[in-house]
């Protein structure tokens, strides 16, 4: 078999990682009964999963059982495996230890692979202990701790631990990684990317980190599913060699080098590039940038909500940008339809856009307003919270704009995600794609609480009875 024959093998192999099987007996609201579920077509070179879409599943690492849902994990494994060259990987959170054990073994086959990852997450859990974490550090290491134990007696035995941590088995591949401290800095504002490069010709992106609790669900809860999360795999060298470029400035020398990383504001910021992947016209953007820097992360976003006509999709699990809920207001005026989900435990944040699109000012802890906060004199019908299991998150960060152009990447719709942290911001034109995300949106919508929540309701009378009507900050 020859290169192109592999990489057409490839293709086919991601495409049907994400197909799975037909969920045989669960819901299917929404299909004409009697009808079998048509899957959509994808663009030529793109394939795109939902770890919580309907009409397909995957057996749960977790518990053995069948879940409904596309299997990203093994949609980044079996990209992993298909490398010849180069693998580059950049994440916020890497704790899987089966694509540890896939990155190793592209290793032996003489594969060059790089790991890139934020210092919060880039020390072994093994070597870790929950006196010297604060409370989601401890929280994470128990889950970790939980699935390494094999023979549930409470302990960790050095077997244990070389099988299920995952930095522990790069470390002993052994595969070089760094985080954002090797510039000699205690860390950027959060290297928060999620992308890998497969040989320099495709890039595998989205909102999930390579975690159990982004993919498939929390040990020891087996009620949760994981975070909502999509990951999309591009076949272009030319995306590639953006993201590489990427990389490069964040990798400098490697580990132990002469500091040359730079991540956060120290890189050298790059405007948008939009390339042509196929027929679909795709712009990237890797903040931070100062805000003065015309074209940032918000910026970008902004123009694209602007050039709504018709509808507006929103799926976030961040939402705290002034500058796009007066794009908002703007586009609903002059009739364009939104439909936004915000993840729950968010959505009544006091500096949530959430509130303000619901008509609600919320005091902060020192009972001041944001400055700068308008809600809507009106607030909007179409705003609400999905209805998931306890513990899951809405991780999404995507956007449709008139079915036919999805914003994604790990970028959350934040001044901070456009100003401090390292971050990919895709905006992709492609009807046949919109479709896919369209089709997300509506499977949480139809679970979804609309409108001001009984959550949102509980803390604004308890802010109410110990504020008032809370202050405007200086």
């Amino acid at each position: 078999m020859n290169r192109s024959q592999r990489k057409a093998a490839f293709n086919g192999l991601i495409v049907s990682a994400l197909s799975g099987l037909l969920a045989s007996g669960c819901s299917r609201a929404g299909v004409v009964l009697g009808q079998t579920p048509v899957d959509l077509s994808l663009p030529e070179g793109i394939a795109v999963g939902f770890n919580h879409r309907t009409g397909h599943r995957y057996r749960s690492p977790l518990s053995g059982a069948w879940r409904t849902g596309d299997n990203l994990e093994q949609m980044l494994i079996e990209a992993i495996q298909s490398a010849e060259e180069e693998i580059l990987v950049a994440v916020q959170d890497l704790s899987l230890p089966r694509i540890a054990q896939s990155l190793v073994a592209a290793t032996g086959k003489g594969v060059s692979v790089k790991v890139i990852l934020e210092n919060n997450y880039s020390t072994p859990w093994s070597q870790q202990h929950e006196l010297d974490l604060r409370r989601h550090g401890r929280q994470r290491l128990q889950r970790l701790r939980a699935l390494a134990d094999e023979d549930q007696n409470g302990l960790i035995s050095l077997e244990e631990a070389q099988n299920h941590d995952a930095l522990r088995i790069l470390q002993n591949g052994p595969i070089p990684w760094i985080d954002d401290t090797e510039d000699g800095s205690k860390g950027s504002g959060l290297m928060h990317h999620k992308f890998v490069v497969i040989d320099g010709e495709r890039v595998i992106t989205g909102s999930a980190n390579f975690t159990n609790s982004g993919m498939h669900g929390d040990a020891g809860a087996p009620q949760t599913r994981g975070n909502v999360n999509h990951l999309i795999s591009i076949q272009s060298p030319t995306l590639a060699t953006v993201f590489k470029q990427e990389f490069a400035q964040m990798w400098g020398d490697g580990p132990g080098g002469s500091n040359d990383s730079r991540f956060g504001r120290n890189k050298t910021p790059q405007p948008q590039q939009t390339i042509k992947a196929g027929t679909v016209n795709i712009s990237v953007l890797f903040p931070p940038h100062a805000k003065s820097h015309q074209g940032h992360g918000l910026d970008v976003i902004e123009e694209q909500l602007g050039s709504a006509k018709r509808t507006i999709d929103l799926a976030l699990f961040v939402f705290s940008a002034q500058q796009l809920t007066n794009k908002l207001a703007q586009r609903i005026s002059a009739g364009a339809k939104v439909r936004l989900l915000a993840d729950p435990g968010f959505a009544s944040r006091s500096f949530s856009e959430v509130l303000d699109l619901l008509g609600l000012a919320l005091p902060d802890r020192f009972c001041k307003l944001e400055a700068g906060n308008q809600p809507l004199s009106k607030p909007l019908k179409g705003i609400g919270t999905p209805g998931l299991a306890r513990g899951d998150k809405l991780h999404h960060k995507f956007a449709v704009i008139d079915n036919k152009t999805v914003i994604t990447g790990s970028f959350n719709w934040s001044p901070s995600a456009a100003h401090t942290n390292d971050e990919t911001l895709l905006v992709i034109h492609s009807p046949l794609l919109a479709k896919h995300f369209t089709r997300e949106m509506d499977r949480m919508w139809r679970g979804a609480e609309l409108g001001i929540t009984q959550r949102m309701s509980r803390k604004v009378e308890k802010k109410r009875a110990k504020c008032g009507s809370g202050m405007n900050r200086d």
